[in-house]
């Protein structure tokens, strides 16, 4: 990949930075920009492509800043328009590409439109941003339909004025979601993406992005669609993935070629099937999606081999790179998921499951040699390349997560999984910065710090840098090229161009290491590659 690449994004490493979480510059507990600034030199280091930032923007932090309260400012608790603009040029000058999170589903209730709408009569162009409706019953006190928030509870609220409607907010009651059907709404979110392109961001993450329109009618869920942990929607489901989603990003792609380079677009998009996530891609539309169907599979070779057949055929369709991803803010770190039994929800676990830390490591270890060694694009989530695990004993009195509260205490939420990680091996915060962070962290991560895996020539820091050093230097890892060898059915093996194969065993027995020189492995293949174990093999030496 060239600095001047336009296509950089078919093959790039982007990191995930949870802002919160990554680096305190001033002490406070919470990560910010200027902590970002401080740490880039690390992630040019790691030899990631790019960077993404969870949701800057000024909010109440209700849920963690994606209830949004102006889209074209930084948040005071994070830094200020100055320190993003800097922290950009920075990042450029180190060949890192930056992409934000753009939330468009949903505003934060302190938006202004949204006191706007609160102000105004029903009916009026201020509450058509919006989706109001009245209530059900003779008081009107019911919600107008049975739909649910992914935080618990009603997706409704009924508002104190005294005309009595209800709101739609399909996540927290302080984030009501947005009326796309109205043009004003698509209008303004075209301009927000100029305003951030013209301040030098290369891209977005586009958070709940099958989730803008929603059914004429807005008709019950019912028994058919009626929502399972861990789980995509169905089709046909009537506020995820209608039919003219895509057609909204369309004109997003038109605005980002626009420029030059061209911006780009990653999708969070949960839908229904490989096939319909092709849907959101091409050269009229985004660039990229998540493929989650891939990270909902157990370690399991032949779910795997499946899933990661379907997602490359079904990509190969739309001429758009697979976009692969382990873990992020949202679900349990992976370390934690391989390390759980086989049943259960695939991407949460209960906080009393038992899990074998050692067993989920051996196989990250494996995963992320399968992961970069695959046509496409991979997103990291920060601090999986230390092995952190899932922070499952966080005190409820901490527990900072909507999900905490709007499910009654039953659902303990997101934050495990987003601790600040440790940079140093002693100190208050483990070098974040400040005394205390705003979520505390596990005594034993001093020995899962950067740098205590600096000093560790096996550790997982070091295994990381080694597979991304390999990755963007090896030639047939930029290509298209991919072909399935049959080594049995508990191995995933194929090949890129002539001379590289992944070899990944997830059997009792060893596997035969084929001819060639061992350009990495995940653990020791003396004798054969045993269970769990992934490594690269160049065939031509």
């Amino acid at each position: 990949m060239t600095d001047d690449d336009p296509n950089w994004w078919r093959s790039a490493v982007t990191y995930q930075i949870y802002i919160r979480s990554f680096a305190d510059s001033d002490g406070d507990g919470i990560g910010d920009v200027n902590g970002i600034r401080s740490r880039l030199r690390y992630l040019a280091d790691l030899g990631v492509d790019a960077l993404w930032i969870n949701p800057w923007y000024p909010s109440p932090q209700a849920d963690a800043g994606y209830d949004v309260a102006d889209y074209r400012d930084i948040e005071p608790l994070f830094g200020t328009l100055g320190d993003g603009r800097a922290m950009v040029d920075e990042a450029h000058q180190l060949g890192l590409r930056v992409l934000l999170d753009i939330v468009p589903n949903h505003t934060s209730d302190e938006h202004r439109w949204f006191q706007e709408a609160l102000a105004a009569e029903p009916g009026s162009p201020e509450r058509a941003r919006y989706l109001f409706r009245p209530g059900k019953g003779d008081d009107a006190d019911q919600p107008p339909n049975d739909w649910v928030s992914e935080f618990g509870g009603t997706a409704w609220t009924r508002i104190r004025q005294p005309d009595g409607e209800w709101y739609l907010h399909l996540f927290d009651a302080k984030q009501p979601d947005l009326n796309w059907d109205n043009e004003e709404v698509r209008s303004e979110f075209l301009d927000v993406l100029r305003f951030w392109f013209d301040s030098g961001v290369d891209g977005f993450r586009i958070d709940v992005a099958h989730g803008l329109l929603k059914a004429p009618g807005l008709p019950d869920l019912g028994s058919e669609f009626k929502r399972v942990e861990g789980a995509p929607p169905k089709a046909g489901h009537p506020h995820w993935d209608q039919p003219g989603v895509p057609d909204i990003y369309r004109a997003w792609r038109e605005v980002g070629e626009t420029y030059d380079p061209p911006r780009v677009f990653v999708a969070e998009a949960w839908v229904s099937s490989v096939a319909r996530l092709a849907d959101y891609l091409g050269p009229d539309c985004l660039h990229t999606a998540f493929d989650f169907h891939v990270t909902r599979c157990r370690w399991d070779a032949a779910q795997l081999r499946e899933a990661i057949g379907n997602s490359l055929a079904a990509h190969q369709l739309v001429g758009a790179p697979v976009t692969w991803v382990l873990s992020n803010h949202d679900i349990d770190r992976h370390v934690t998921r391989y390390g759980r039994g086989p049943t259960g929800d695939p991407l949460h676990g209960r906080p009393d499951e038992p899990v074998d830390i050692a067993l989920g490591t051996r196989r990250a270890r494996a995963a992320i040699l399968l992961e970069l060694a695959l046509p496409g694009t991979v997103y990291l989530y920060q601090g999986e390349e230390l092995g952190l695990p899932q922070v499952n004993d966080i005190p409820e009195s901490m527990l900072a997560d909507p999900v905490w509260e709007r499910s009654g205490h039953t659902r303990r939420g997101r934050d495990g999984c987003r601790v600040p990680i440790p940079w140093t091996t002693g100190g208050p915060s483990l070098g974040f910065g400040g005394a205390a962070p705003w979520l505390p962290q596990p005594a034993d991560w001093s020995q899962l710090s950067v740098e205590a895996e600096e000093a560790d020539d096996d550790s997982m820091l070091h295994h990381y840098r080694k597979a991304l050093h390999l990755r963007r230097v090896l030639p047939e890892l930029r290509t298209d090229d991919h072909r399935w060898l049959d080594l049995g059915d508990e191995v995933i093996a194929f090949t890129r161009g002539d001379r590289f194969a992944c070899i990944v065993n997830f059997g009792e027995q060893p596997v035969d290491t084929p001819a060639g020189e061992v350009l990495i492995a995940s653990a020791s293949i003396d004798g054969g590659i045993p269970r769990d174990t992934a490594t690269w093999i160049d065939l031509g030496r």
